[in-house]
């Protein structure tokens, strides 16, 4: 592989390059040669920028939990417009889209991945899941003081259900997303006790 490859953002172009390969081939093949060789750069540029490859690993987890932010205000701004369930819906989907699905696999195999994002970010140890649970509970707590549904609402557990329930639905990579009827199933299940009980 050549050396003199200039990678003009080599850092976000070795994150595109892996998640490619975690796309494409899974978790297991996610190795520093696969991702220099998708990058078309050699090894030695992923160790100019990073100490190690669970560094790197760290990094990118970060990098695309951060991108999770968006979908995250997005879902906080639906509080109040539509209905809960199908807003739920929509997040679900969007959250556990095809990066954040291939990433959580990885995290929970790779023991000193999980350690470095435990001290990177507090609770950080299956982040992506950290982060959707963190959107979701955020969401619910606001539909419940717009009175959408009941005052005594276990957010946590409500939090737990939708996110546990979401990821096994989602966590099938083949052949494809199960259907959206499929995950408006989940929510309305879970939801069905404390919408009914929302004040009129």
């Amino acid at each position: 592989m050549p050396t003199g490859v200039h990678l003009r953002d080599a850092r976000q172009q070795l994150f595109d390059a892996a998640e490619r390969v975690l796309l494409r081939d899974g978790p297991d093949a996610l190795t520093s040669r696969a991702v220099t060789d998708e990058a078309g750069c050699a090894k030695g540029v992923l160790h100019r920028y990073f100490s190690d490859f669970d560094a790197f690993l760290t990094d990118l987890v970060l990098d695309r939990a951060a991108q999770l932010e968006t979908q995250a205000s997005a879902l906080r701004k639906s509080a109040g417009t539509g209905t809960v369930t199908d807003n739920l819906t929509t997040a679900l989907t969007t959250l556990f889209g095809p990066v954040p699905v291939a990433v959580i696999p990885l995290i929970i195999f790779r023991d000193e991945l999980r350690a470095r994002l435990r001290r990177a970010t507090p609770g950080g140890g299956i982040a992506i899941l950290a982060q959707v649970a963190t959107a979701i509970s955020a969401y619910l707590a606001d539909e419940r003081e717009l009175g959408r549904i009941a005052a005594d609402a276990d957010i946590d557990s409500l939090t737990l259900s939708l996110v546990g329930g979401g990821h096994l639905l989602f966590a099938d990579r083949d052949p494809c997303p199960p259907p959206t009827a499929t995950v408006a199933k989940l929510v309305t299940t879970v939801l069905a006790d404390v919408v009914q009980r929302r004040p009129r």
